[in-house]
């Protein structure tokens, strides 16, 4: 190791105070710096935390982002979202390997680039999009390709590319209460102040909000099983985390979100801490948005300024400071109990279900882990009063809801509208034409078809995370499946066989379709290794992984029957016995009908 990387060790070390819990900051230090992480660095980092090398080694090569090989001064990295492709990503990085004579994922002989492709980056709503050096690039289209390849060749620095480039507009179509008008900086906060701690979490109570990052649970019972629980942390700490790591393909509401209504996330987190009794909060986002660091850490710091965080909060006994954490390139920690190991500076592996983190989670104590969305939504019921958002939505739909639209439309980008709406209203409002199919919820939520477009976006009807994915007539719908397959395949942690051999299998299944080589009992196969995933699986990954193949078999069979060459000799399916695996999920579950979903 050079002197040169001996002094970055030293540097990182101390930014993050020596403290074992931020390896995973200052791997992700390291590679920003040298666009890897050396070997070297990596053993220097281990001695001077007093880990293991192959700990060390362990959480980088857990995360996309962080490489040990010398990436180049140039990396360049295009969304592969479903959306991207329609819009021609893959053409797109094909031209730009053929001009920079570099193969895909590779890094070029001479060490000046290397092109490779990520999971999508959050902007599929401007699209095709890529990353470079940890910036967004928005709209590209050959032109810009062109021109990026001729700058990458004269090495001009990425901060000399045209600005144009790395516009990422919001796209607010429609703005509510929260994306039109939220309360001025403070404001949340004052009223909550005033109101107390007992009756901040009863006006939450009364408004009924349930959070908003997928699974619904109410906000007020998960705030008051944190404030309830005995505190077992460092000191008797609890802990306050608000999950940026929208991962979801499709998804880029926190992105607008943390560009615009900071303020009122941070004052959610605030509130949180006031009514379980935190000090310290942590905002995770992903890698992704590293092109926010400066908006969100001037938006801390004006705070601080104002009295808003930090000690003695609007003059009160109140005393709560947050800070970032990045993620590194991995959807799995956009669940709570990985995104949690994923801060102590761990692999993201979601832990197991008990105990809840509201009574052990980061570093033991009890911890409420909320999504972008929900906080802001608290921000604004402390703000502006329980009625007037519990009047909005429906009976067990309460407020507004923002929804991310891409796809095949005139219009896309976020919506804000109350609960309740139907997806053909939605579709109307973001001018789409003639519609084959919406995914709902993202690749892990629901594909429907025209027959269902009148259903309510509501927890009653069809529940979502907000994305809504629009694939037009003459689009083909097989290919956006397979491309949800090799998602899943890709980002599964592998930690355990259901969802690991569940999506390669999957996977293989839709490789095989496109070969012509599948036979009708591939189908069935699929759907009962669809039911061993959803009934075995660690986590929600696993558990969802299969929702796309199996939602396309059951309302879009002719996808698969159609590639079904008369005739064809079949290949063989799967090599091992599926009904034994799923007699022995059921005994270990305790469960009788894995496959109730089928039906």
């Amino acid at each position: 190791m050079s002197a040169a990387d001996a002094q970055l060790v030293g540097e990182v070390v101390a930014r993050h105070g020596g403290d074992r819990h931020g390896l995973l900051q200052m791997l992700c230090d390291v590679q920003a710096r040298l666009h890897h992480v050396p070997a070297g660095v990596a053993a220097e980092l281990g001695r001077a935390l007093g880990l293991p090398a192959t700990e060390v080694e362990a959480v980088r090569s857990f995360y996309s982002f962080l490489s040990a090989r010398p990436l180049g001064e140039y990396v360049i990295h295009f969304s592969d979202n479903v959306i991207d492709r329609m819009g021609g990503s893959v053409a797109l990085l094909a031209r730009l390997c053929r001009h920079l004579e570099v193969s895909p994922g590779e890094p070029r002989g001479d060490g000046r680039v290397t092109v490779a492709t990520t999971s999508c980056t959050g902007m599929a709503d401007q699209g095709p999009a890529a990353l470079v050096n940890g910036r967004a690039l928005t709209r590209l289209d050959v032109a810009r390709v062109d021109a990026i390849a001729d700058l990458v060749e004269r090495r001009v620095p990425v901060a000399q590319w045209p600005a144009a480039w790395f516009v990422v507009d919001d796209q607010v179509r429609r703005a509510g209460a929260l994306l039109a008008d939220a309360p001025a900086p403070g404001a949340a906060l004052a009223a909550a102040l005033a109101r107390g701690a007992d009756a901040t979490l009863a006006e939450l109570a009364a408004a009924d909000l349930r959070g908003c990052g997928g699974a619904g649970f109410r906000t007020a019972r998960k705030w008051a099983g944190a404030r309830a629980a005995a505190a077992a942390g460092p000191d008797g700490a609890r802990f306050v985390l608000c999950n940026a790591d929208e991962g979801e393909p499709g998804t880029f509401k926190d992105r607008v979100l943390l560009s615009r209504q900071a303020d009122a996330v941070l004052e959610g987190m605030t509130l949180c801490a006031l009514v379980i009794g935190a000090r310290r909060g942590v905002l995770y986002v992903r890698h992704e948005y590293r092109y926010l660091e400066a908006t969100l850490q001037a938006v801390l710091a004006a705070r601080r300024t104002a009295g808003l965080l930090g000690d003695a909060i609007l003059g009160s006994a109140l005393c709560f400071d947050v800070e970032l954490h990045w993620g590194a390139g991995a959807y799995i920690c956009g669940m709570e109990t990985a995104m949690i190991e994923s801060i102590e500076g761990k692999r993201g592996v979601p832990r197991h279900r008990a105990p809840l983190p509201v009574v052990h989670g980061y570093r033991g104590g009890p911890t409420v882990v909320n999504n972008v969305e929900t906080f802001a939504l608290a921000s604004l019921i402390s703000a502006r009063g329980a009625a007037a958002f519990s009047a909005l939505g429906t009976p067990e739909s309460r407020g507004s809801k923002l929804f991310c639209v891409s796809g095949d439309c005139e219009r896309p980008g976020l919506y804000e509208h109350a609960y309740g709406l139907t997806v053909q209203e939605l579709l109307d409002a973001c001018g789409a034409g003639a519609t084959q199919a919406v995914q709902v919820g993202g690749p892990s939520g629901t594909l429907i078809g025209p027959a269902e477009f009148a259903r309510r976006l509501c927890w009653e009807d069809l529940p979502t995370v907000g994305t809504m994915m629009i694939f037009g007539a003459d689009r083909d719908l097989f290919e956006q499946v397979r491309g949800f397959a090799e998602f899943f395949q890709h980002e599964s942690c592998g930690l355990c066989t259901p969802c690991r051999v569940g999506t390669t299998m999957l996977r293989r299944l839709c490789d095989k379709v496109a070969r012509g080589a599948a036979a009708p009992a591939d189908l069935v196969d699929a759907q009962r290794l669809g039911g061993l995933m959803k009934l075995a699986s660690h986590c929600g990954l696993g558990q969802t992984a299969a929702n796309p193949v199996l939602d396309a078999i059951k309302k879009f069979p002719h996808i698969f029957t159609s590639r079904m060459a008369a005739g064809a000799a079949a290949e063989a399916g799967p090599s091992f016995d599926l009904d034994g695996a799923l007699a022995e999920a059921r005994a270990l579950t305790g469960r009788d009908d894995p496959e109730a979903h089928l039906r």
